[in-house]
């Protein structure tokens, strides 16, 4: 059976601790989906010009924000790494020429375990953390997560983290999308359920409020998308399994690239 690649948006770091309607959702579905054997994540807290992959046989957590609940830097998620699947991974990457860095010692940051302490309470499923370079085309990351495509037949998850909506000089307090976020979420969500690779690509330009929506500093938390997608360049299909809003204009969605 084929794991299918994620999309999922880490929201703000409280989610850790919420038990709101997006919080219940990743509880249920870690329980829905095939329990993989790993999860490779390309986290928007990870920005590199180098393709970096953790190496670390046993993680540390980083509790790398500030300003929140006391309770969130509590917590741990103890996930121990997979030296099988690293060796893998760089096979691949190297196969297809991109120059890789293994990293030690870095610790997963809370693109990866905010969401998967949702999913895989347990921690008991190896993790291998990916850089992103929010610098190159949406088209070369989408090449990227198309090399490690052949992972998800080995019942390997890949999961890209980020938020499609990320503005947070324009937060709210209101839990009701702003009306130019869900016109961008609502635009990004047609082109992905047709796979239409040369609108998304170009998504600065063709998107409405693509510049609210996604600002120059955040371009990081956009770029999980493609390299999520391109996991699943072979099976062309996506579904939206979640949508809210935080604060008016932090997108809180989940996507599904490919079938299981």
């Amino acid at each position: 059976m084929t794991v299918p690649a994620l999309f999922v948006a880490h929201g703000s770091p409280a989610l850790a601790v919420q038990n709101n309607a997006y919080a219940r959702f990743l509880k249920e579905l870690g329980s829905r989906l095939p329990r993989p054997r790993g999860i490779v994540v390309f986290s928007a807290h990870w920005d590199s010009p180098d393709q970096c992959v953790d190496v670390d046989e046993q993680h540390t957590t980083l509790h790398d924000f500030y300003g929140f609940p006391e309770e969130v830097y509590t917590i741990e998620y103890p996930a121990p790494g997979d030296p099988a699947i690293h060796n893998e991974i760089f096979s691949f990457f190297k196969l297809h020429n991109l120059h890789t860095r293994p990293v030690q010692n870095r610790g997963l940051d809370h693109g990866v375990w905010v969401i998967l302490n949702h999913m895989y309470p347990e921690a008991d499923i190896p993790v291998i953390p990916l850089s992103i370079d929010s610098r190159r085309s949406p088209k070369e990351q989408y090449m990227i997560g198309g090399m490690l495509s052949s992972l998800r037949e080995q019942d390997i998850m890949i999961i890209g983290s980020g938020g499609l909506v990320h503005n947070l000089r324009l937060l709210r307090d209101t839990e009701e999308a702003e009306s130019w976020a869900a016109a961008f979420d609502d635009w990004i969500g047609e082109q992905l359920e047709t796979w239409n690779l040369k609108q998304l690509f170009d998504y600065g330009k063709k998107a409405p409020y693509a510049n609210e929506a996604v600002p120059s500093y955040a371009k990081e938390h956009f770029a999980p998308l493609f390299y999520a997608m391109g996991a699943a360049d072979n099976d062309r299909s996506a579904e939206k399994l979640f949508q809210s809003y935080d604060h008016g204009c932090l997108s809180l969605n989940c996507w599904m690239f490919g079938t299981f």
